[in-house]
């Protein structure tokens, strides 16, 4: 080869990896795309999978309400959450998903709208005149000046009527959390050991404890039964003609700027900061995400493994089956390898960190200790998490940048930007 037609060669290759020009690697944006909505697919059809598990357990807690089977049916609540928390990734940048999410995942609530509280709860207040209104003890309510039949507690009753009731979005009386407070009832120790102890016989009809056992029950079947239907309806969104995933493949860059918009906003926003930065600053288990149960450990880590199941294009099903295909870390590597290596580097980091919350709960330490006023091990330990988040916000930040796409903006929180403000 002539050193004119070298020159030309290495020009060529430079431009293709520098330039306008890209090198085909065997797949394009589109396949990224397809790949991108092959795991939300997965992931929403374990979260449903698991979700009819849990179904199954609370409608056997109502027959037979022994100890064994009201911590079989926690099991099986705890076990949803580990797909579930994995498509949260999802949820930003899809509007389909975040219009959804409420129903399913809303948080903190207002246990008091659905069933007893201890006394120390408090009364209902100007802001929230439902805050203790106690579905499950009453046939019927008044509010917003009607007189509402509660004496069936049905699916419309519930999702209707009852959640988010007067534009208030404490009153949560569907999804994930609402069926959280009904296993465990309220965790009374505040920064102390335990979790909720709601005892067996609050389900019990022949030895009911805290009256309305019958009630108790069909709550608790219904709100299982809707988050069912809810699940069953986001996974048709993801199929192969669903309108998630059709809106996705009309617009690659769009759709390429929602899935760095979802690792973004979740990591930092979401994540670093109303879901630890804030209970650690206020040093309050009331902003514990799994607050009941406390799971809190689990549902920070499996939100982390969501975001980098996105960015490395693959996801272990319940059933064990691996999909892995094209992603944007390898559509990242193309154009700044160094990038995507970082990148890597700090989600590992990340899940590292997270992991040793894990380890703590294990060992018998739980995560609304750790954010205990006073513990400065714990404190740090939880510390380290968001700034495990914090430092891969910057490289996802950039991955716009790397891919030609316009600057994209993350959800952002007051406890991150402005922490003064969380106390006022």
């Amino acid at each position: 080869m002539s050193n004119f037609s070298f020159r030309k060669f290495f020009t060529i290759v430079l431009i293709c990896f520098f330039g306008n020009l890209q090198p085909t690697f065997g797949f394009d944006k589109s396949d990224v795309i397809s790949n991108y909505a092959d795991i939300a697919l997965a992931t929403y059809g374990d979260s449903l999978i698991e979700a009819q598990k849990l179904l199954l357990s609370v409608k056997v807690l109502a027959q037979s309400p022994t100890k064994e089977n009201l911590l079989q049916a926690r099991k099986s609540w705890i076990m949803s959450r580990v797909p579930y928390q994995q498509s949260e990734v999802f949820r930003f940048g899809n509007a389909i998903v975040d219009d959804w999410e409420g129903k399913v995942n809303a948080w903190p609530l207002d246990e008091g709208l659905i069933d007893y509280v201890d006394r120390s709860y408090g009364d209902a207040t100007q802001d929230n005149p439902l805050r203790n209104v106690n579905v499950i003890g009453h046939t019927s309510l008044k509010f917003a000046g009607k007189t509402i039949d509660t004496s069936t507690i049905s699916k419309l009753l519930i999702s209707e009527t009852m959640h988010e009731a007067d534009g208030v979005e404490a009153n949560v009386a569907t999804g994930y959390h609402a069926i959280e407070f009904l296993l465990w009832g309220q965790d009374l120790n505040g920064t102390g050991p335990g979790a909720g102890e709601r005892p067996a016989s609050d389900f019990d009809v022949k030895k009911c404890s805290n009256g309305n056992c019958d009630r108790r029950n069909q709550y608790l079947i219904v709100a299982t039964e809707l988050l069912v239907d809810d699940l069953i309806w986001m996974v048709k969104q993801w199929q192969d003609t669903g309108a998630a995933r059709t809106a996705l493949l009309a617009n690659e860059d769009g759709a390429i700027g929602s899935m760095i918009s979802g690792l973004g906003s979740l990591s930092f926003g979401e994540l670093a900061g109303e879901r630890i930065k804030l209970g650690l600053v206020l040093h309050d288990p009331e902003e514990e995400h799994d607050c009941f149960s406390d799971n809190t450990h689990n549902s920070h880590f499996y939100n982390i493994k969501g975001i980098e199941n996105v960015y490395l294009g693959q996801y272990i099903s319940v059933t064990g089956r691996f999909i892995s295909g094209p992603s944007l870390s390898k559509l990242v590597s193309q154009r700044d390898i160094l990038r995507d290596k970082a990148l890597r580097v700090n989600l590992n980091q990340s899940l590292k960190a997270a992991k040793a919350l894990v380890n703590s709960a294990e060992q018998g330490v739980a995560y609304d200790q750790l954010i205990a006023e006073g513990n400065e091990q714990g404190n740090l330990k939880v510390a380290a998490v968001v700034d495990a988040l914090l430092a891969q916000t910057l490289d996802i930040k950039a991955l716009s940048g790397v891919l030609g796409l316009d600057d994209i903006d993350f959800e952002g929180s007051d406890s991150l930007s402005s922490a003064d403000a969380v106390f006022e």
